[in-house]
């Protein structure tokens, strides 16, 4: 057991029903914060050259543009793979701040930060950026870093960070056949996420707004809509969209969420309400093409800050983001006009901070006056059924969502590859239930989301299978509370027990041509937390807390595993292994 005399909790709602309040963390102890992933495939190998591009103070920057400086590859460096680097420490008293890093607009890295201790926390986020190769090539461009903080006689915390690209010169060099590099990128590379695209883009254009207040569009409510006209090259064969978004303030914990007539009927002054469903869409003008259910990431002061000490929750340090394939659409986006690309939040509140890049391939034997042809072959309105339920008489009940969203959108393109029909097949499944006990003061969290996608290319007059990739993705997440009442015998001291499992799941296959076999990769990203807290007016004076977790991921080059365990404050276990089957050298 640890006194926590130094840590606060802020209550900004009325109620201990609304269990999910932000946390304020004061701690004495110098800590090196982490988030648990795999390694770079490349990471053991010297950078080729290494351009350490921004180091800067984040004080009182609350309501301040982002901080801009230019960026132009090093000269005569030989490379093929980039690796961002995010250095990042804090000493004093702050709350955890979103961050992102941008590159000519482009969302290269969302990030959360920790919360200090007194005597300061240090991290350091290092993300594979290679598929922003097209933008890492250019000159003269700028590179953009946001973070917002307040800084006064209180919060005394000026998060002190440093930007750093390391560049590197991969060869192939006893790779096996099926993982030969693809234009310049390991097919089994990722460093989280299964990305659905290995080759880098020709074109990156970001899909986000002005800079002043950031690139990232800032969501206030479903009723906005959010986004820009785009021209893309007539010369393009293939197009996907990759969302970046992160949800703050009322929102933060929108999967715990009440309905509206909940608070009603209780007479809350909270404004986290609209229920426990949130998503993102993607609209090409008045088309729907996509959409995201997000990963409930869990910033540093959540639920219960004692469980990221030191080991952060999954996606705090490297949001995930989301890829869109609109191939299927390029018969509209290829007919010589603007068209608005632009998103909403269903059921939103305040704020949800959102932006995109629209990576696109360009056919280089089309120059001139030749263009790409493309057209729409079925583009149909998805299914889509939404159920919701609620029982409740006070304070306890229960509130269920559940949504079930299929979609298969197909077109063609003709390119100097030929005549090639692309199918995106997808079915998406949200359930969440809410259960309340105790006047309110227990309250359970149970929601589950699951997402299939199936992308096919076929010669179009043939028929003939060119490739296909299959993604099946989940992530569950269960959150449970209790909350004593205040106690006159121990001065208004509350009890607050937690408990929390969360997990992202992906499985992954593709294959090429004519072969019936296929190469197969999968991720397993859980964590399990439990603690108590004293707190007495808005204090922590005691508590406990522990957070296991466990990291498996298997490919056809590598496999990485490892298995942590933290408790109070350090770390009591941590063995890990990791397994290359092919070679990596430097040319």
């Amino acid at each position: 057991m640890i006194n926590l005399f130094f840590i606060f909790i802020i209550f900004p709602l009325s109620s201990s029903v609304e269990h999910d309040s932000h946390l304020l963390r004061r701690g004495l102890v110098q800590q090196k914060y982490l988030e648990i992933t795999r390694p770079l495939p490349f990471a053991n190998l010297t950078p080729s050259c290494t351009l350490p591009i921004l180091t800067h103070e984040f004080g009182n920057t609350m309501g301040l543009p982002p901080i801009s400086v230019d960026y132009t590859p090093p000269e005569k460096c030989s490379w093929n793979h980039v690796a961002l680097q995010f250095n990042a420490s804090c000493k004093g008293v702050q709350y955890d701040r979103i961050a992102a890093v941008w590159l000519d607009g482009a969302d290269l890295l969302r990030t959360s930060t920790a919360e200090p201790t007194v005597d300061g926390v240090f991290w350091t986020v290092t993300k594979d950026v290679t598929r922003y190769t097209s933008l890492l090539v250019k000159e003269n461009i700028s590179l953009s870093v946001m973070l917002e903080n307040l800084v006064d006689d209180v919060y005394t915390g000026v998060y002190r960070v440093n930007v750093t690209f390391l560049y590197y010169d991969v060869d192939d060099t006893g790779v096996p056949l099926k993982l030969k590099l693809v234009d310049d990128v390991f097919v089994d590379s990722p460093i989280r996420s299964l990305s659905l695209y290995d080759k880098p883009a020709d074109l990156i254009m970001p899909i986000s707004a002005y800079g002043g207040e950031g690139f990232w569009f800032r969501i206030q409510s479903d009723s906005e809509l959010h986004g820009k006209s785009v021209a893309i090259p007539k010369n393009t064969y293939k197009a996907v969209m990759e969302i970046c978004v992160s949800f703050h303030g009322d929102d933060e914990f929108w999967y715990s969420n009440p309905p509206d007539s909940y608070v009603r009927a209780n007479n809350l002054t909270s404004q986290r309400g609209h229920g426990a469903y949130r998503e993102v869409l993607l609209n090409i003008d008045e088309n729907l093409v996509g959409s995201v259910v997000p990963f409930p990431v869990i910033y540093p002061g959540g639920i219960n800050p004692l469980y990221w000490d030191p080991v952060v929750s999954i996606g705090a340090f490297d949001h995930p983001s989301y890829d869109i394939d609109l191939t299927p659409f390029l018969g509209i986006l290829l007919d010589g006009k603007s068209h608005f690309l632009w998103f909403k939040v269903v059921d939103s509140l305040p704020f949800w901070l959102v932006d995109a890049n629209l990576h696109l391939w360009v056919d280089k034997q089309c120059t001139g006056d030749c263009a790409v042809q493309a057209a729409i072959i079925d583009a149909g309105t998805p299914d889509f059924e939404m159920e919701r339920c609620s029982d409740f008489q006070g304070l306890d009940g229960s509130y269920e969502v559940e949504m079930k969203r299929k979609s298969e959108y197909r077109g063609w393109v003709k390119s100097s590859a030929g005549n090639l029909t692309t199918t995106v097949s997808r079915e998406l499944k949200f359930k969440n239930k809410i259960k309340l006990h105790e006047k309110g003061n227990e309250k359970k969290v149970k929601q589950k989301v699951k997402e299939e996608i199936e992308i096919s290319v076929v010669e179009s007059e043939t028929g003939i299978k060119i490739s296909h990739t299959s993604l099946k993705r989940k992530y569950p997440l269960t959150i449970t509370t209790k909350t004593s009442k205040p106690s006159k015998e121990d001065n208004g001291t509350k009890l607050m027990l937690s408990e929390l499992e969360n997990e992202w799941s992906e499985k992954k296959k593709w294959g090429e041509g004519y072969s019936s076999s296929s190469s197969s990769s999968s991720l397993k990203n859980g964590q399990k937390c439990k603690g108590w807290m004293n707190v007495q007016d808005n204090v922590v004076v005691q508590g406990e807390a522990t957070t296991e977790q466990r990291y498996s991921y298997n490919g056809e080059a590598s496999s990485y595993s490892r298995e942590i365990t933290a408790a109070n404050g350090r770390l009591i276990n941590d063995t890990a292994n990791y397994y290359k089957f092919a070679s990596f050298t430097t040319m």
